[in-house]
């Protein structure tokens, strides 16, 4: 049964001794509930406590502390907790001997093994280790006996010698724990079932064989004379099972005895944080309510400031209203004096400004047509005067090929009569008779004549290299020419035009975007073709890829694509014929073109017949041109 606040009444803080006697009389009959079902102690005083389940020493300190607790307690509680107190001590003492204890072990019977000294950390030996060589491996060596008796886990094995009878000892050390008793008392039966125990060593030691014997060492191998005894009195000390299970039942209740101390000094901290919360809560109580009567406050003001401000908003709407009105009045009676005006003004003023609209109009015309017409004298000039320069040159270099064509038949012909003049001198010489006059004469004059015929013929040479020359400075100009003309037009020749420029060796895009759109998205198969394009735009530039043959056609030598090249036939087989054969014409073009740089130059095209323009052809083109823009202004 819980304390209810309706029994409690108001008493001082002198009363509390007098007041403990009530509280204290209903623990004694019952009526409130310290014992709990599962055998734990609550306090009946503090119900709505999160903790509700104490042994006795903890809630004896309990009600101890709130029995003396500061000033924020009340003097009611202090002595209900006074009363609990007193309860605790005198009808409830025996409640304090019933602490837990720890579970103590069964009593176990005690064997022989137990009270065996034993070599301790666990230790067994290997005796009569012959040190010979058995299949390969050295029984001399640690890491042969460690891998032998692997299974039973041992940590490491040292080996003594025996320099007198060539033999050896084997001192095999496990873990000082329990896991290792038992893979020590595993080592050792594996030795008794082969009766290669220690009892069988003692009885065969002066005939032993060449079988070794093992054991794990207790009190008489420790005692021993000898390397043996030595080396585990250096190493290990003698327990026997009982002292080792007595020392780890004293650490055992080491750490419980600790771990209980530790609990202690817990649950008196938790008991004090428990009191500092039952304070702040009340603090915070306090402090909440404090907060809901200002809030409501507030609240009440801002509803007055909010209804003032409303009623006064309502009367400037109000006054705002009729201004208004007023000044709507008043508008529209500007608006009808202002539109009698405008409608006298309005012809007047509309006829004006339209008159200055068109003469600003007709101005700005005049302007634009006469600079027209004046860039477009000046273009025509330049552009005659370059067809009338070109026309001139033209027929000069036409006169030089024509004269030089002549020069060349009439060297030829010469060279003829030379040939003809020699070979009748050798037939003379062989025919002719030495002494004879006439002959001589006749040879005679036919020398003078070749030696004319060769002075002409040396006089033409002379005349055709001069004809070379000038025909190279000719050509030189021509191309001089073509050059500007690029330079200068690029803005007329630009566009879908028959005349235009082209960049020869440069790869066509659209192949590319054709094939990759029948791959890849639109979006992604542009980005993948303009890729790839430059790929093999750098791959045409490459000096050492020249993916050429050379083959005689009709007597003629000729230069074509080696269509075994492996680029060429994996381009082919990856991405189609299409594209192939846009790289093969780039290819040819560059050959032709720009064969020693291998970039893409411009050249003046006839886009219709799809084959380099002729200068006249782009002249033509030009003028015909200019009469239609002539005829457009």
């Amino acid at each position: 049964m819980d304390y209810s606040s309706d029994e409690e009444s108001d008493i001082s803080e002198s009363e509390i001794v007098e007041y403990k006697e009530k509280p204290y009389e209903q623990l004694k009959t019952g009526k409130y509930k310290v014992k709990g079902t599962n055998g734990t102690l609550r306090c009946p005083f503090c119900a709505g406590k999160k903790k509700q389940d104490y042994r006795y020493k903890d809630l004896l300190q309990h009600a101890s502390g709130v029995s003396k607790g500061s000033a924020n307690r009340s003097a009611e509680q202090k002595a209900n907790h006074l009363a609990l107190a007193k309860y605790l001590e005198t009808d409830l003492a025996s409640e304090s001997d019933q602490a837990p204890r720890a579970v103590e072990p069964k009593p176990v019977t005690r064997t022989q093994e137990q009270d065996d000294l034993f070599v301790w950390p666990w230790t067994g030996i290997i005796t009569n280790i012959v040190t010979e060589q058995k299949n390969g491996s050295d029984l001399g060596d640690s890491a042969y006996w460690l891998k032998k008796f692997s299974k039973h886990k041992p940590l490491e094995v040292h080996t003594l010698w025996n320099d007198m009878d060539q033999t050896a000892l084997a001192i095999v050390r496990f873990n000082n724990d329990w896991t290792g008793f038992m893979n020590a008392t595993a080592f050792e039966k594996a030795f008794e079932a082969d009766r290669h125990s220690k009892k069988e060593w003692n009885v065969q030691k002066q005939h032993p064989g060449s079988n070794i014997y093992g054991w794990v060492a207790r009190a008489d191998d420790y005692s021993s004379e000898g390397p043996v005894g030595e080396y585990l009195c250096q190493t290990g000390e003698l327990k026997t099972i009982s002292d080792i299970v007595e020392a780890a039942k004293q650490d055992r209740n080491t750490i419980v005895a600790n771990l209980a101390n530790e609990i202690d000094l817990k649950n008196e901290n938790l008991d004090e944080l428990q009191y500092k919360y039952n304070e702040k809560s009340m603090s915070l109580s306090r402090m909440l309510e404090e907060k809901d009567k200002l809030h409501h406050a507030f609240y009440e003001e801002t509803r007055k400031m909010q209804r003032l401000a409303r009623d006064h908003v309502q009367r400037i709407l109000g006054e705002q209203e009729k201004l208004n009105y007023e000044l709507d009045s008043k508008r529209k009676e500007l608006d009808s004096w202002s539109k009698e005006l405008n409608k006298r003004e309005a012809l007047t003023e509309h006829e004006k400004q339209k008159l200055d609209d068109e003469k600003k109009k007709n101005n700005e015309r005049n302007n634009s047509l006469q600079m027209a017409s004046i860039e477009q004298r000046k273009a025509d000039e330049n552009v005659l005067k370059l067809v009338e320069e070109q026309k001139r040159e033209k027929e000069e270099a036409l006169n030089k090929i024509l004269l030089l064509e002549k020069q060349l038949d009439a060297k030829q012909k010469l060279e003829m009569e030379i040939e003809e003049i020699k070979g009748k001198l050798q037939v003379m010489k062989h025919l002719g008779d030495e002494d004879d006059t006439a002959v001589q004469n006749k040879m005679k004059e036919m020398n003078e004549e070749l030696e004319e015929k060769v002075g002409e013929m040396e006089n033409l040479e002379s005349l055709n290299q001069t004809l070379i020359v000038k025909e190279r400075q000719s050509n030189d100009e021509l191309q001089a020419a073509r050059t500007e003309l690029i330079t200068g037009l690029k803005d007329m020749l630009s566009g879908h035009t028959n005349i235009g420029l082209k960049r020869m060796g440069k790869l066509e895009e659209k192949p590319f975007v054709n094939t990759y759109k029948q791959r890849f998205p639109l979006e992604e198969a542009k980005v993948q073709a303009y890729t790839l394009v430059s790929l093999w735009q750098e791959n045409l530039k490459k000096p050492e890829w020249y993916p050429f043959k050379i083959v005689d056609v009709e007597g003629k030598t000729l230069e074509i694509i080696n269509e075994e090249d492996e680029k060429l036939q994996k381009l082919k087989q990856e991405w189609g014929d299409e594209i192939y054969m846009a790289v093969t014409m780039s290819l040819k073009e560059i050959n032709e073109y720009n064969p020693s740089g291998r970039y893409p130059v411009i050249e003046l095209w006839n886009f219709k017949e799809g084959r380099k323009a002729t200068l006249k052809e782009v002249i033509q083109y030009i003028l015909k041109n200019l009469k239609t823009l002539k005829r457009k202004r």
